[in-house]
């Protein structure tokens, strides 16, 4: 059982909603279990215990399976999510997904890591920040990085440099949440980072869809970002990147889009 991947959904054709990934089409493979638990969470049906005995154990060839059955075997970006993806044995899905011409983005808190990060073609750390109630250890958080950066594969014609697209993501929510994202920055200068609008109304069932996004979410994402566009241009930080959470736009805190 230990090679078995504890699976909370796995929904899409649908978009990357945030991040470096944005717009691109997905399927999610969201994983059951984490090990924090943020203040605004919105998938506490993946991270909760109580909700355990809706997390069902998957090989990675059931996993792999019901991807290519959303997408009538075509292979697509698989994004895995949490909950806390990095709590799970995903070597093998990572090897079995790309035979079949998939591709992998994986996010996390950057709390545990993992050897098989350098497989991945995108890796997203989210380090979280005061709001959330958490507390980051920047040292297992760079010990996540060095598990991500170049790694040398051995073939027979030559030897390949490879790794992931690695970005540092952050929810902002307010001047606290900001100061954390320059820390962070000023750790990790040589790596991309994405400052995300915080959203903290928490997620609804899928069955609740009503159609179209919340006028008041849109709202609140719009006056956060523009905030943000005024953090950074006063401190010359123009490297960022500063996003919405577009699903949340498009659909309100639905589940399963």
């Amino acid at each position: 059982m230990s090679s078995r991947i504890l699976i909370s959904e796995i929904f899409g054709p649908t978009i990357q909603g945030e991040g470096s990934l944005i717009g691109r089409p997905t399927v999610f493979v969201r994983t059951g279990a984490c090990d924090f638990r943020c203040s605004w969470c919105d998938t506490l049906y993946a991270v909760l215990p109580e909700y355990k005995a809706a997390w069902t154990p998957h090989s990675a060839a059931e996993i792999l399976d019901k991807v290519l059955l959303l997408t009538n075997g075509q292979p697509i970006l698989i994004t895995l999510s949490g909950g806390n993806p990095a709590l799970q044995p995903l070597e093998a899905l990572l090897d079995l997904g790309h035979a079949h011409g998939c591709t992998f983005a994986l996010e996390t808190q950057g709390s545990v890591p993992k050897s098989w990060f350098a497989r991945l073609d995108h890796l997203v750390l989210s380090p979280k920040p005061p709001s959330s109630g958490m507390t980051t250890d920047w040292a297992t958080l760079r010990q996540c990085l060095d598990m991500a950066r170049v790694t040398e594969l051995q073939t027979a014609a030559q030897s390949t440099l490879c790794g992931p697209q690695t970005v540092i993501k952050i929810v902002v929510f307010d001047e606290d949440d900001y100061a954390f994202a320059r820390q962070a920055h000023r750790q990790f200068p040589d790596v991309p980072f994405v400052l995300q609008s915080g959203n903290s109304a928490p997620a609804q069932p899928h069955n609740d869809w009503s159609g179209g996004g919340d006028d008041s979410l849109a709202a609140m994402s719009s006056q956060r970002i523009e905030w943000l566009l005024e953090q950074v241009t006063r401190d010359g930080w123009f490297d960022a990147t500063i996003l919405p959470q577009l699903h949340v736009l498009l659909w309100g805190n639905k589940r399963g889009v």
